[in-house]
């Protein structure tokens, strides 16, 4: 199915099952920290996880150890050309996706990979062309997205109950390493708060507004070249604004909300994460508190949605299709050539 074709997606929780049990059969690449914490809610929730590869087959073998996965890869190649994996989860730092996205789509697996999806919008467009091109899933990891508070967001904004949907509000700001030689710092790894940290507030903007018709963005940069602290503010055909916010040098508060002319909805921090939020009249009277418990770290629900769309043969949903993920890859180009960022992988 095409990505003019999506397939609904359904309400994650509670509709989901508690457990996996699809067959499908998951590949995990890379080992850092994220790929921990998705394998561990993999596992948790019953997913098939059946081998890591990583560039050592020493900290291959210790990752597979941690989580009981059968089997251990000491190369990339290995893991996407193993016969009993049928999907990978791309969890390498963000300069190598696309060509670990690449090596995964051309050995016939579905990829999941984590945010920032590429390094840009040709980066994400090539990806996301192959993976059509081959009838594979390419799916963007904003796990945020699959939340139950987010899915209940996106309800109560279809139903009209905020009335005219105005603004949006997003922040992610971080105390996050100041070594310059930390990858967070080094533009040659594709350092920055942006990619690192504004990909969040950005994606919840088209999430709530779709394409903005302008952007505007100032930063401040750090002495090794990216940026310390961006802002940004979307502006949209019917007058709409997003204004959005990340730093990665000074935590912030990590709050959103969606403002409208009859109502508004304040999410509690971390907004991104599993959270609750509360709905206000235009009076200021609350409406609606929003809480569900989720197990584990939540990342489970982004990957039920790759088997699902795996199940129904498409490559798409109606959540963030692979055409959205390559027009947010777009306006975070759009942003960095506000604040003068580039990377070498900006040439082709």
């Amino acid at each position: 199915m095409s990505d003019t074709a999506p397939v609904p997606s359904p309400t994650p929780a509670p509709d989901r099952p508690e457990r996996s049990g699809s067959g499908v059969r998951w590949g995990i690449l890379g080992t850092g920290l994220i790929a921990g914490l998705q394998t561990s809610d993999l596992v948790e929730h019953g997913f098939s996880v059946q081998a890591v590869g990583s560039r050592n087959l020493a900290t291959a073998r210790d990752f597979a150890g941690r989580f009981g996965l059968p089997a251990a890869h000491g190369s990339y190649e290995a893991l996407v050309n193993d016969p009993e994996v049928d999907v990978i989860y791309i969890s390498s730092p963000h300069p190598f996706h696309y060509e670990n996205a690449l090596l995964a789509l051309n050995a016939g697996k579905h990829v999941l990979v984590e945010k920032p999806f590429a390094m840009n919008e040709w980066q994400a467009q090539e990806i996301v062309d192959l993976a059509a091109s081959k009838g594979l899933v390419a799916l963007e990891a904003m796990w945020t997205r699959y939340l139950p508070h987010m899915v209940r967001v996106r309800e109560l904004i279809g139903s009209g109950v905020l009335g005219e949907v105005r603004t949006v509000i997003a922040d992610h700001n971080q105390n996050l390493p100041k070594d310059p030689e930390h990858r967070l710092n080094d533009p040659a790894l594709g350092g920055g708060a942006l990619l690192d940290l504004g990909i969040y507030p950005v994606s919840f903007a088209f999430d709530v507004f779709g394409e903005p018709a302008r952007i505007q963005a100032a930063a401040s940069m750090t002495a090794t070249g990216v940026d310390r602290q961006t802002a940004m503010i979307f502006e949209y055909a019917d007058g709409q604004q997003a204004v959005l916010h990340c730093a990665l040098d000074t935590a912030g508060p990590n709050r959103a909300a969606v403002i409208g002319t009859e109502g508004s909805i304040e999410m509690d921090p971390v907004w991104y994460t599993p959270t609750g939020f509360t709905r206000y009249d235009d009076g200021g009277n609350v409406v609606e508190r929003f809480d569900e418990p989720v197990t584990g770290r939540g990342m489970q629900y982004q990957a039920w949605e790759v088997e699902r769309l795996i199940a129904a043969g498409a490559i798409a949903n109606d959540v963030l299709s692979p055409g959205e993920t390559v027009r947010v890859m777009a306006a975070l180009d759009t942003v960095r050539s506000q604040i003068g960022l580039s990377y070498a992988s900006d040439e082709r």
